[in-house]
């Protein structure tokens, strides 16, 4: 049986291993720099590792969760990572949104030391990773992919294969944009609705009977931008700069136009300022309600 190595037990990496220690019939492993994140899986069959190159040196498949592309690279790649270690395992699973330079790089560098590589990018909220709902996107060689579709299907309904590596984190990076722009404009809607003395909440009902509908706004809409909750240790804004910066970085590359994508960045920037830091990105429409026509 598989042994499956974890790194990253954050918001979305903790359900995602408990559902593979839940599911796995093999051995577990996991490891994350906060003891608390460690101990919270101690009702599962889940090994917590005491360092990363434990992890490293005993699982046959990593899966990684982590913040972004720095983290990803010194994890695979720096002096605790795959090339430090005796043992090296079959292969490397990138569950994190890193941009496509990231992934093609570290999948090149551990090639080199005879380690397969898939990036695979995870959509959907944390309830669906605790259900083990997640849409996941993947970019491997299709041997790769036949290889790692049934653990990912631990953590997941939707595993789509979108192409070689790096393509996961293409597509995965286009799903949240297009989900970022869609808010914004759900926002300025809620806004102006409220000013022209409209209620925001007979038009997200309407609206979502009719080609205006969608998924942010039946969701978060609803959920979060209506009775203006914005918990922390969600989505915060300064995830979302990160994630819209990789797309636009290859825009830049490719000479693309991304006029949409670079005014959610500037507006999850403002709402940063705002005093949201930390807070669900849907803090945004707090914003947008400060700001003028311009």
């Amino acid at each position: 049986m598989t042994t499956i190595g974890f790194i990253g037990l954050g918001v979305m990496g903790a359900p995602m291993c408990r559902n593979i220690a839940m599911k796995h019939a093999g051995n577990v492993i996991a490891f994350d720099l906060s003891a608390d994140a460690r101990a919270a899986l101690a009702d599962t069959r889940a090994h917590a590792a005491g360092s990363v190159a434990e992890v490293w040196e005993e699982a046959d498949a990593v899966f990684l969760s982590l913040p972004g592309g720095k983290q990803v690279e010194a994890v695979c790649l720096g002096s605790d990572g795959v090339f430090a270690r005796a043992r090296k395992p079959g292969v490397v699973v990138d569950l994190s949104t890193t941009s496509v330079a990231t992934a093609r790089e570290v999948g090149e560098k551990l090639a080199t030391v005879g380690v397969l590589f898939a990036d695979a990018p995870v959509a959907r909220t944390r309830e669906a990773a605790q259900k083990g709902e997640l849409s996941i996107m993947v970019g491997a060689t299709g041997d790769v992919f036949a290889r790692v579709e049934p653990m990912l299907r631990y953590m997941g309904t939707d595993v789509t294969h979108c192409g070689p590596v790096g393509s996961g984190q293409f597509v995965k990076l286009v799903n949240n944009a297009l989900l970022d722009v869609n808010i914004i404009a759900i926002a300025e809607a809620m806004v102006l609705a409220e000013r022209a003395g409209f209620d925001p909440a007979v038009m997200i009902e309407a609206v979502s009977k009719g080609s205006g509908d969608s998924y942010g706004l039946r969701n978060h809409a609803v959920k979060s931008m209506l009775p203006r909750e914005f918990p922390e240790n969600s989505f915060p804004p300064e995830y979302k700069i990160k994630d819209l910066s990789y797309l636009l970085e290859l825009a830049d590359e490719k000479d693309a136009p991304a006029r949409a994508f670079d005014l959610a960045r500037r507006y999850f920037q403002e709402t940063i300022d705002a005093g949201y830091s930390g807070r669900y990105f849907t803090a945004v429409i707090e914003a947008v309600a400060k700001g003028k026509r311009s």
